[in-house]
């Protein structure tokens, strides 16, 4: 592949990419100060607006004069006056002590010890220290004007303004925190291509103000809890502040409810391991979603709060939103009752394993059990190939392709999407529904399955599909499932799968084995210490109601 060359402004033309884009489709969204914010943009030079884009992609918004050094700017310290004068950077002023250890990690301890205003003996003293306990000794012990002054008179340090606006018009393009400007970057070189879409086709992400301000708002405080966790704040600490941010929250807006819920599982299941069972079970309590549920269910279970365990347990088996919730509603009520009655139950899970045949493998396969399992049956006469989810996800985004990226659905909202946004919600399938149908019934042969499937691969090789991941055994595996499987069977696959796709593209069998005779089957291998997980007894019993050939394969170990 050849080396790819990017232009020398290539950043610049991207920021004012998703400027005009941010303008175009969220223009009477954006409050006063991110318009003027763009206008002002627009009225500095070419020059300084690279400058601008360049300091403002970095990470960290002080920056030393002395060592930036762009080649494609003609006059960086004309570009930087004009960004002073416009009001886009500031000099290092005594006003920013509130952000002086981000001022002063941008230097080298040596610089620090060089620039700061200390006397000989405290000199002296802070050589053996480490940078940080420098930076430390510094803000804590010195005046922070004379700091600033002893810096200053030396070299030029600014800071990067505006940052509330870029990231607002940066979170507005990409609809979330996770991604940034480096997605262009890594289309221009190459090394992601996605999906071609008619941009008039394009939506908005958010309809409202208030849609914007409360996704964004769960993402910092998201952000503010994981700070908080590798600052070390104490467990107790978290679990106050969190609950204070969530009685202070606005009504959040539907867009914003699932990363939510996710944020309220994750500060529950950190207190839970942090030995904080009670204050788990009270954040718990503020999400009906997976795994609160099941969580509170057991901490319910242990506090001894048998009666409210089992209403909570019976909510729960009426309304499932995975296997996981499905299988432990059934098992837990069964361990609840067993123990009143002080009888031992076993888990659905456990229950089909223990059944399963089991068959003899070297221990040298201890470490690569389903290699192990794979050359049993090679030696048996079948053809065996890894499966897992591999082949399932591929089917499904192969099949699927241009209905998962149908733009007509309003979930593609920028260019960079790797897919619609609501891929792993509910709507996906209520959505598409009838797309998704009218595809299956499309499909009426196995040859026409694997002319599609044939088409598309080809049509679409190395472009970004969160289901597809390209490789040359790819359409070998597709279509060997399409050759063991009945029609009907591919079909109700693939819409089990559409139903729940966060859920339902996990969990298959490890292997699939098949002869010339036309015997096959999709095999779980397990070691014995392994377990069978939810999801997949889930896809187990799913491929029973359809005909599916499945079965599990316990390991035993020969000597």
């Amino acid at each position: 592949m050849p080396k790819v060359i990017l232009q020398p402004r290539y950043y610049w033309h991207n920021f004012r990419y998703v400027l005009d884009f941010v303008r175009r489709l969220y223009g009477g969204l954006l409050n006063e100060a991110e318009t003027d914010f763009l206008d002002r943009f627009d009225a500095l030079s070419t020059d300084a607006q690279c400058l601008y884009v360049r300091v403002s992609n970095r990470k960290g918004v002080f920056f030393r004069v002395n060592k930036l050094n762009y080649r494609e700017i003609s006059d960086l310290p004309v570009a930087l006056g004009e960004l002073l004068n416009a009001g886009f950077v500031e000099r290092l002023q005594t006003r920013h002590e509130g952000m002086g250890h981000e001022a002063l990690d941008i230097f080298t301890k040596p610089d620090l010890l060089d620039l700061l205003p200390l006397e000989p003996d405290e000199l002296r003293a802070l050589k053996p220290l480490k940078k940080e306990e420098v930076v430390r000794y510094a803000l804590n012990e010195l005046d922070f004007g004379e700091i600033v002054t002893s810096l200053t008179t030396r070299e030029t340090v600014v800071k990067v303004n505006f940052e509330a606006e870029v990231m607002m018009v940066k979170f507005l393009f990409f609809g979330n925190r996770g991604s940034d400007m480096t997605e262009f970057v890594m289309r221009d070189m190459g090394m992601m291509n996605f999906e071609q879409h008619d941009e008039s086709k394009m939506t908005a992400r958010f309809r409202t103000r208030k849609e914007v301000e409360d996704k964004l708002l769960i993402s910092l405080t998201n952000e503010a809890f994981y700070e908080q966790k590798e600052a070390e704040t104490p467990p107790e600490a978290i679990y106050n502040w969190f609950l204070n941010w969530n009685e202070t929250r606005p009504e959040l807006t539907e867009i914003a409810f699932p990363g939510y819920q996710k944020l309220v599982c994750r500060v529950g299941a950190f207190l839970e391991r942090q030995k904080l069972p009670d204050q788990a079970l009270a954040v718990y309590e503020l999400s009906d979603r997976v795994p609160a549920r099941e969580r509170r269910v057991r901490l319910l279970f242990r506090n001894g709060l048998v009666d409210e365990a089992l209403a909570l347990i019976d909510e729960i088996a009426v309304t499932p939103q995975n296997a996981e919730e499905r299988y432990f509603a059934q098992d837990f009520r069964e361990k609840i009752l067993g123990t009143a009655a002080r009888k031992r139950t076993r888990k659905a899970t456990t229950r089909f394993l223990s059944d399963a045949e089991s068959v003899d493998i070297p221990a040298a396969y201890r470490h690569h059990v389903e290699a192990g399992v794979m050359n049993y049956y090679l030696e048996e006469g079948y053809d065996a190939a890894f499966t897992e989810n591999y082949p399932w996800r591929g089917l499904f985004g192969l099949v699927f392709w241009d209905v998962i990226y149908d733009a007509n659905v309003a979930a593609i909202h920028h260019p960079l999407q790797r897919a619609p946004s609501d891929f792993y919600l509910p709507d996906f399938y209520v959505r598409r529904e009838e797309l998704l149908k009218k595809r299956l019934a499309e499909l009426t042969t196995k040859d026409d399955w694997r002319r599609h499937v044939g088409r598309t691969y080809n049509a679409k090789y190395g472009i970004t599909n969160v289901l597809v991941d390209w490789n040359d055994e790819l359409l070998g595996l597709v279509n060997q499932l399409i050759e063991v499987l009945d029609i009907e069977q591919l079909r109700l696959i693939l819409l089990e799968m559409a139903r729940n796709v966060r859920e339902h593209t996990r969990g298959f069998p490890d292997l699939l084995i098949w002869n010339e005779a036309g015997d096959y089957s999709f095999v779980e291998v397990k070691s014995p210490t392994d377990h069978l997980g939810p999801q997949q007894l889930h896809w187990l019993e799913y491929f029973q109601t359809i005909g599916v050939r499945g079965k599990v394969v316990r390991v035993i170990w020969a000597v």
